[in-house]
């Protein structure tokens, strides 16, 4: 059974250690960082399933970091933990897309509760969508098969892996570094070749219908394009 992966950033060193032991005792796997700067750097190396963000925090506050997270990864649940309690800076939290939100001091088992619910409901997003529209093609990322009417491509799993991550995101900005740590594990200069040469595989695949489009985004990532939006 997958173990969940959750990146803890909390600048009280008490409060972070406490969480990061019970968290683990309740088997999940725990970064813990002490600063909002670091918690990025880990990001962009790592694959989480979850990121807990205390507000307030040195060198890079929790919303700042939050906001750079969902621009890497959209879909990344975060929850955030604050002192304060004011409504606005809740509503702040949640515009930005938090998951969910507490406000110290709180209980453990409570904040336990939030993340099970939390993994939950997104777990369940990721297994429910197998199928995507590209333009004229049907993509079962299940069956690993990228359909043009009668015509059908076998994909390998990396090929389907990568387009799945790209069909998910249509039309929006997907990290290098990203697209590395889901399907090669991490974002060696070897593996970033290799991306690349599957990225030219995909768009040989794709090609049949004009209106669809694998573009780079310079020093950034790449973007499926479809409908003619840029």
């Amino acid at each position: 059974m997958h173990k969940a992966k959750i990146l803890l950033a909390e600048d009280d060193l008490n409060l972070g250690s406490l969480l990061k032991q019970y968290l683990v005792a309740k088997s999940y796997e725990i970064d813990l960082v002490f600063d909002g700067d670091t918690a990025y750097k880990l990001f962009m190396k790592n694959v989480y399933d979850l990121c807990i963000l205390d507000v307030m925090m040195p060198k890079q506050d929790g919303f700042t970091l939050g906001k750079n997270i969902k621009r890497i990864n959209s879909k990344m649940p975060i929850i955030y933990l604050t002192a304060k309690s004011l409504k606005d800076d809740v509503m702040k939290g949640f515009a930005i897309g938090a998951d969910d939100y507490m406000t110290k001091p709180f209980e453990m088992e409570e904040l336990l509760v939030r993340i099970e619910a939390v993994l939950r409901r997104t777990q369940k997003d990721k297994v429910k969508t197998t199928k995507y529209t590209i333009g004229k093609f049907e993509f079962d990322s299940l069956k690993q098969e990228l359909l043009l009417g009668d015509v059908v491509a076998k994909l390998t799993t990396k090929e389907n892996n990568l387009l799945r991550i790209l069909s998910e995101n249509q039309n929006e900005l997907v990290e290098r570094n990203f697209v590395l740590k889901e399907v090669w594990g991490d974002d060696s200069i070897f593996n970033a070749r290799s991306m690349d040469v599957y990225i030219t595989k995909l768009r040989k695949y794709l090609q049949e219908d004009t209106s669809v489009k694998i573009i780079n985004v310079h020093s950034k990532g790449f973007k499926l394009v479809t409908d003619g939006e840029e």
